[in-house]
């Protein structure tokens, strides 16, 4: 697992030295989103613009609707074009995504990519395709994956069926989430079968008939985890339509409103909530330290909240419930 590194994102947003040179120059950042219309990457911006505002400096924030390479490229070019200072970049695939942001490489602009990753997410190692950004900021989704497997193991009293539905292979996050999820299971909850992974191309509906299939040929499964937004939202509603809420248990990762909402009405059992603001506000910290001549790490990790039907209304978790 790669190493995540937090400390040093402090030191870069603490610099007296930075500081004093963003006030002799304006600095332009660009943030491309994944899509522009979710929850995640809107929270996200607003953490781009706090620091944007502790700085004194310009983010703006370009992307397409829809989470595709097809439409993320000539946004992408359009800002290039324009030639920001650095871009921070959700990329909408680790490897259709490499040529693309090669050429914000060569033409001078730092690359820093935040949320999700090209090629293996190593960066300035001298190795691969994709290791020219200067850095990734991002939640560890590993991590996150096992930290979902945890809690559906404890739900599901430690047996079972499961399975993971997802949106499709060769997205670094989602991926990942995936990866952390099957590994956990399968290290340590070795009676809890992980069925065959549902990849819905990010279609909570089809995410929803895919549930009616599995338990088609699995009346007795016990759980879903859905590795994002709409593949929760689908299991989710699955479930409900099959009339197995009280039988299945549904683990979400990120936390909208509207999972947030499901976890209070019992359609979904708990969310992994990562904390895209702080994704946000590290990302334009950190290439801010880059335009201000200052060293930073390679990766910079951020981190979860679990909310569940106990703590879904405290206060204290209210804020790591993403803006709309």
């Amino acid at each position: 697992m790669r190493e995540f590194i937090r400390s040093a994102a402090f030191a870069v947003m603490l610099s007296t030295a930075g500081l004093a040179q963003a006030q002799e120059k304006d600095i332009s950042i660009t943030l491309v989103p994944g899509l522009t219309t979710d929850a995640f990457y809107i929270t996200m911006n607003r953490g781009a613009q706090a620091a944007a505002d502790a700085l004194g400096i310009t983010v703006d924030f370009q992307g397409a609707e829809e989470f595709d390479p097809v439409l993320q490229t000539p946004v992408l070019d359009a800002v290039i074009a324009r030639g920001p200072d650095a871009i921070l970049i959700a990329p909408t695939d680790s490897v259709q995504m490499i040529e693309p942001l090669r050429r914000a490489h060569e033409a001078g602009i730092p690359v820093i990519t935040v949320d999700t990753f090209i090629d293996d997410g190593k960066y300035q190692d001298g190795s691969g395709d994709g290791d020219f950004p200067i850095s990734y900021i991002a939640s560890d989704n590993i991590a996150g994956g096992r930290m979902a497997a945890r809690f559906m193991a404890e739900e599901i009293g430690g047996e079972g069926k499961v399975y993971v539905s997802n949106v499709r292979p060769g997205i670094s996050t989602t991926d990942q989430r995936e990866e952390g999820f099957k590994l956990e299971m399968a290290e340590n909850y070795p009676d809890i079968e992980v069925l065959e992974t549902q990849y819905n191309e990010n279609d909570a509906s089809l995410a929803a008939s895919q549930f009616q299939a599995v338990t088609a040929r699995h009346p007795d499964i016990s759980g879903v985890f859905g590795a994002n937004l709409f593949s929760a939202i689908g299991a989710g509603n699955g479930v409900a339509g099959a009339n197995k809420a009280e039988d299945v248990t549904v683990i979400a990762f990120d936390a909208p409103q509207s999972i947030v909402d499901n976890i209070s009405s019992g359609l979904v059992d708990a969310a992994i909530a990562q904390h895209p603001a702080e994704i946000g506000y590290y990302g334009v910290m950190t290439a801010y330290a880059v335009l201000t001549g200052q060293s930073v790490p390679t990766s910079i990790g951020t981190g979860f909240t679990v909310i569940n039907a106990e703590n879904v209304e405290s206060e204290e978790t209210a804020k790591f419930i993403y803006a709309e």
